[in-house]
């Protein structure tokens, strides 16, 4: 017998037990905590400027660059094709394979990722006509579900292409995300994406974006608060609320990730969500505070 196959957006086993009471109080206590990191990041931080692109086409690239490695090294590589004039559609449709692979190496898997740019524009010229605009228009679940089809496209990627690119109100999860919500004992390490992604979609709303504008700076180690990267024209545009308060989620988490959750040797005492953790078990993360 054929089995019926999962919608991508549907979430799998649920990582909450106990009663059905029991596991929704869960949910909530989960969902109240994950705003109030918002909040406090928001206040701490303020907005990210990410993702840092000066096109939709470019974020799409930066998207298959990133895999498996630092955004430093995509900077390089996307430094190459923009020295090359070869960061755009039609130069990405033409260019020769091999020269592609020399100008992605400083990403790394270069080989694989050069086959899955290529794959990408075929499938953006047969299935849209090359137009982004007009794939960006098909409804989230039919383009998630094209996007996770294609080979070298797994739901982060296609997350980021769905949210960055096209405005689609998705929120990106990343090892940052898993990192932080298992180390506040949120959810435990081996929770599906799906269900991480649907908890941190449902705990947001855009009423909470106001509070990163705020002028107030909070983070003791960054008194003369700036964001890691300057406006770009990608980061800049106008986008629907709840895309834009997902885009700023994501990349605070980033920031958390990066400076102070790292994955040895956590800086948990310096982070702003530090506050949120017992202060007999800074970084295992097993319990809690309930802050308000």
């Amino acid at each position: 017998m054929t089995q019926r196959r999962r919608s991508p957006l549907q979430p799998s086993k649920s990582a909450f037990s106990g009663l059905p009471q029991q596991r929704e109080i869960q949910k909530l206590e989960a969902q109240e905590q994950i705003r109030r990191f918002y909040l406090t990041l928001g206040n701490a931080w303020g907005p990210q400027n990410w993702w840092p692109a000066e096109s939709v086409f470019e974020m799409i690239v930066g998207a298959f660059l990133t895999q498996n490695t630092a955004w430093t090294n995509v900077e390089k590589a996307l430094h190459n094709l923009r020295a090359a004039d070869a960061l755009s559609l039609d130069a990405i449709r033409k260019i020769a394979l091999q020269d592609l692979e020399q100008l992605i190496r400083p990403a790394g898997y270069f080989r694989q990722k050069s086959v899955r740019l290529k794959l990408f524009v075929q499938f953006l010229d047969e299935r849209y006509g090359g137009s982004l605009d007009q794939m960006s228009a098909e409804p989230t679940e039919t383009l998630r579900s094209e996007l996770l089809a294609l080979k070298g496209i797994g739901p982060e990627t296609a997350d980021s292409i769905l949210l960055y690119a096209g405005n689609h109100a998705v929120f990106v999860v990343d090892a940052y995300t898993r990192r932080i919500v298992e180390r506040h004992g949120i959810l435990p390490a081996d929770t599906p994406y799906e269900e991480i992604r649907e908890l941190f979609e449902q705990a947001l709303t855009p009423a909470d974006t106001q509070t990163i504008h705020s002028s107030k700076r909070t983070d003791p180690l960054k008194p003369e608060w700036k964001p890691t990267h300057p406006p770009s024209a990608l980061s800049s545009a106008l986008r629907p609320p709840t895309a834009q308060l997902f885009n700023e989620m994501h990349a605070l988490i980033v920031e958390v990730g990066k400076n102070y959750c790292r994955k040895s040797k956590p800086l948990c005492d310096q982070c702003p969500l530090g506050q949120f953790l017992e202060s007999s078990q800074p970084h295992q993360g097993r319990r809690v505070l309930n802050s308000k």
